[in-house]
């Protein structure tokens, strides 16, 4: 599928900024992102790291095994994941997965690929944000098979 094809970057894909190592997690398995709102918006996200890497969270020993091996890129999208669901536990529920903190909205993300070559981004917004097609066109160069209806 060429991009002519190819719907508008803007109607079938965000960008989410987040905060390394939390990015990096993501790519290890983490499968919920913790957000202090809800999100209505679902389907494919750039996974873009932020300009700092967040120390406190390299102590955690999940954070640390998840992280082990891996570089923390900094300012640049290393994967694309798509955004399922979005909810809070119930109280007194057990958490849905062991990455989702108490209170938080949940993000739910799935069939998360990672990107062989980072790219440089210095643009991003911890809200979902649209990508220009330039970006999204690169990313496509190392996922071709992304669309707005696949799944790996």
């Amino acid at each position: 599928m060429t991009t002519a094809t190819r719907p508008p970057a803007g109607d079938w894909i965000r960008g989410i900024t987040i905060r390394q190592p939390w990015t990096t997690c993501i790519l290890a398995g983490k499968n919920v992102e913790n957000r202090p709102a809800p999100w209505s918006w679902r389907g494919w996200l750039l996974l873009h790291t932020g300009q700092k890497v967040e120390r406190a969270p390299l102590r955690d020993p999940l954070v640390a095994t998840a992280i082990r091996g891996r570089a923390l890129h900094t300012r640049a999208i290393i994967g694309v994941a798509r955004l399922t669901d979005c909810h809070q536990d119930a109280a007194g529920a057990a958490p849905c997965s062991r990455w989702a903190q108490p209170d938080a909205h949940h993000l739910v993300l799935a069939d998360v690929q990672e990107l062989a070559l980072p790219i440089p981004w210095l643009h991003g917004q911890l809200g979902p944000w649209r990508p220009p097609q330039d970006l999204v066109d690169q990313v496509l160069l190392q996922l071709p098979h992304l669309s707005p209806e696949a799944t790996p």
